[in-house]
């Protein structure tokens, strides 16, 4: 029996740690995470159907502790490090992100699990965003943030000797696994003391207010950490009974019968107090609470109906409130079909396939069972599906979320992101030098993931 511990058990023990953590550090992160539960409760007691299909396939226990974060480093040892880190719970870079379509100075992956097993077991993913700095205008500027970056270590030198030695010896002991969690956490802790004095800071952040963020702290501070819920909109309605000012509009695509992809909303930004270097006051806004609710996973074909659709939606003028917001992306969505039978046939979603549990009362004959006769086999009740989950984030949302918790009054009009869409440059191969590995292509991963699922199934049919 192998001496060290699984990834997964690592991952689970810090992503409690981390959500303790940011509990204390955002008391409003607590009152979200009473929301969620009292909503998905109440969800799951109302919906008998969607209760049994969490249940049956596996994902009852993950809701309770599901969580994404996010965090922003400045230079491409700290992505090749974290993603060292990060590699020590089992979780692997997946996706490409250009964020320079809304203005924001950044290209990001997820960090991940990828397998069924490990996302059963904690799904728990973070957002990681690279500083551009040739996307920054003033080379003055870009030169003193470099410098400002080249001069910090946000990593322990306890969590960088124990990545080390997992790295070596091929995992970490119950002991040196603690030990990691507690070292790990250093990195993602929000610090009020700002490396830089206040005129330093001040310059940066009228540049862009997330290279301020991004550079004159010792560590790229979590965030946000976000719950999921079953009914993103019940929440969003709910905010303001928990003291919770939610922003304008739900993110991502309407509220449909069968969900997809991935729908967020969020409460703005926290004005926090902070010393500036010089022991001068002053406040920083960056860190805000986020809810999700998760979708289907949408194929290639999905994935294009889907964006034409969201491109329709968007032009004009924005709506005046979420109601409005919501009914203008209802219609463009009509189009998009909303039945789960209908999105496998025409191979729009990416579903995962289970095998009755009684074959032999369906008198199968061994030659009927393979992948061509699949149709049938459903028909027949031989086999049985559920959506696959979306694990992954949308360009726009995280742009529209990145944005949306940092404006200001004055800040871009709608004119003025498309022209900053019209200017965006994606560098996907620029990216994955920094972080020293290739991205996973999230829809890959998903048709392995539905190919596996179904050939598992025939395959226990078979065996009878």
């Amino acid at each position: 029996m192998s001496q060290w511990i699984s990834p997964d058990r690592i991952r689970e023990r810090f992503s409690h740690a981390m959500s303790v953590m940011y509990r204390r550090e955002v008391p409003q992160y607590g009152a979200l995470l009473e929301l969620v539960e009292a909503v998905n409760r109440e969800t799951l007691a109302a919906d008998v159907a969607l209760a049994e299909q969490l249940d049956a396939a596996d994902e009852s226990q993950r809701l309770s502790v599901e969580r994404h974060g996010a965090i922003r480093v400045g230079t491409p040892a700290e992505l090749a490090m974290l993603r060292r880190l990060f590699a020590v719970m089992g979780m692997w870079p997946v996706g490409y992100y250009d964020l320079s379509q809304a203005g924001v100075p950044v290209h990001s992956t997820a960090f991940r699990p990828v397998d069924d097993e490990a996302l059963r077991a904690n799904p728990f993913r973070v957002f990681t965003s690279l500083l551009r700095p040739e996307l920054i205008a003033s080379a003055a500027l870009r030169e003193r943030a470099l410098e400002i970056l080249h001069a910090r270590d946000i990593f322990t030198p306890g969590v960088t000797a124990l990545i080390e030695r997992c790295e070596a010896q091929g995992g970490l002991d119950e002991s040196d696994a603690d030990t990691f969690v507690d070292e790990a956490l250093e990195t993602f802790r929000w610090h009020s003391d700002a490396t830089v004095d206040r005129p330093t800071y001040e310059s940066l952040n009228a540049e862009h207010r997330l290279l301020a963020d991004v550079v004159c702290f010792r560590g790229p501070h979590i965030n946000h950490l976000t719950p999921r819920t079953l009914d993103i909109d019940e929440a969003q309605r709910r905010m303001p009974d928990y003291g919770i000012d939610p922003k304008a509009t739900i993110e991502g695509p309407p509220r449909r019968r069968f969900s997809l992809l991935l729908r967020q909303t969020s409460f703005k930004a926290l004005e926090e107090p902070v010393r500036f270097a010089g022991s001068a006051p002053g406040y920083h806004t960056a860190r805000f609470g986020e809810i999700e609710q998760r979708g289907v996973a949408l194929t290639a074909k999905g994935r294009a109906l889907y964006d034409r659709l969201l491109a329709g939606a968007r032009q004009g003028a924005p709506a005046p409130d979420n109601t409005a917001h919501q009914a203008r992306l209802g219609a463009a969505f009509a189009e998009f079909p909303d039945d789960d039978a209908i999105l496998r046939r025409e191979g729009l979603a990416f579903f995962h396939y289970w095998p009755a549990s009684d074959r032999a009362a369906l008198e199968l004959g061994t030659n009927e069972i393979n992948a061509a006769n699949v149709e049938t086999l459903l028909e027949r009740g031989a086999l049985w599906t559920t959506p696959m989950v979306y694990e992954d984030f949308l360009p726009v949302s995280a742009a529209g979320i990145f944005q949306s918790n940092l404006s200001q009054p004055g800040d871009a009009t709608r004119e003025e992101e498309q022209e900053d869409a019209d200017r965006s440059q994606p560098n996907q191969a620029q990216f994955e030098a920094a972080l020293g590995a290739t991205v996973i292509d999230e829809i890959a991963l998903y048709a392995k993931r539905e190919r596996a699922s179904l050939n598992a199934a025939l395959e226990t049919l078979k065996a009878g």
